[in-house]
């Protein structure tokens, strides 16, 4: 007599989310402090910043006191800072003045 075994499988399966149906956040005080960063994926997978909160929390600088120079950059290392923006949703200039904004501020504690 041959038996036969039942194998029972379990597949979970992450709901589709198209653009237009996720969630917006308008505040920031609406975003919950997350426990573990799978809870934050999960949030952020039905969720989306309001584009102008998003603009908002970009630092601008008084634009009066700024001065315009020119900068000769690698092409590839151009491009890899431009992609990294991208990801961040940030302009590649802006991206790179916060860089550089951070760093002058870690060189004038060390003095």
């Amino acid at each position: 007599m041959t038996s036969s075994r039942r194998r029972e499988t379990t597949i979970t399966t992450r709901p589709i989310v198209m653009p237009g149906d996720l969630s917006i956040v308008r505040h920031w005080k609406d975003v919950p402090t997350f426990e573990t960063e799978e809870a934050e994926g999960q949030y952020w997978a039905t969720h989306q910043l309001d584009s102008r909160l998003m603009q908002m929390s970009i630092h601008r600088s008084d634009v009066r006191d700024s001065t315009t120079i020119t900068l000769r950059f690698d092409p590839r290392m151009l491009s890899r800072i431009k992609r990294i923006a991208r990801r961040r949703f940030l302009n590649y200039q802006s991206m790179i003045k916060q860089w550089l904004s951070e760093r002058m501020e870690e060189e004038m504690k060390e003095g």
